[in-house]
């Protein structure tokens, strides 16, 4: 039985992950700020009390769960704010890249002691974070911190390489979650679906790619 850890697991698509790799047999914790109604029905190991952004929080997790092995670390926690010129909100934007971009890497580097030597990681990116398919502008923080975020897989896909553990980035679509208000054009258990999809294809000689929920390989 494999080991998933997924960060903001208590709702949308960290909720629909925590679901889909309980179904498949997987031992799964997930990991929240809050745990919901939702995630406590379905009766996995809820590791609340957690802030991806808060180093303490994410030291403490790692501490709880010593001796474990952990064979999928899914990143998915993360927030979206909207700023636009002239006046862009500089403290939401810093917010976003404490959770969006620090988050993954601070709790990646935390748990790294934890993982498998066959294990995959898995950082929840956006396409919103690539340059070349930055068409519209706008969007400072959410875009500066997803594109941040590719750098670092990227370099954790170098520095994990030696251990046998492969990176993946992933862009889950335009998901329908509260993030989006429920605006988006793809479900939240399909995206889990397709997330899942790429990560069980994933290996040490794709590790590091930049990939869509649906397979597609995405510009930087």
């Amino acid at each position: 039985m494999a080991t998933a850890l997924i960060t903001g697991g208590n709702r949308g698509i960290g909720l629909e992950l925590c679901r889909h790799t309980q179904a498949r047999g997987d031992d799964v914790i997930a990991v929240c700020r809050r745990s919901s109604s939702e995630l406590d029905a379905l009766g996995v190991q809820v590791e609340s009390g957690v802030d991806v952004s808060d180093e303490t929080s994410v030291a403490t997790l790692a501490e709880r769960l010593s001796g474990r092995s952990i064979d999928l670390l899914v990143n998915n926690a993360g927030v979206l704010r909207r700023e636009s010129l002239p006046a862009p909100d500089f403290a939401s934007i810093r917010e976003q890249f404490e959770v969006n971009a620090l988050g993954p890497l601070r709790v990646t580097a935390a748990l790294a002691p934890l993982l498998s030597g066959t294990a995959k990681v898995a950082l929840v990116t956006s396409r919103m974070g690539s340059i070349t398919d930055n068409t519209s502008g706008g969007m400072y923080g959410y875009r500066m911190s997803k594109a941040a975020l590719n750098i670092a897989g990227v370099s954790l896909a170098h520095d994990l390489r030696a251990r046998g553990v492969a990176v993946i980035l992933l862009h889950p679509g335009y998901v329908a979650t509260e993030m989006t208000g429920r605006s988006g054009s793809v479900q939240p258990a399909d995206a889990a679906a397709g997330l899942l999809a790429r990560i069980d294809a994933l290996t040490l000689e794709t590790s590091g790619e930049f990939r869509h929920a649906n397979g597609e390989l995405l510009p930087w």
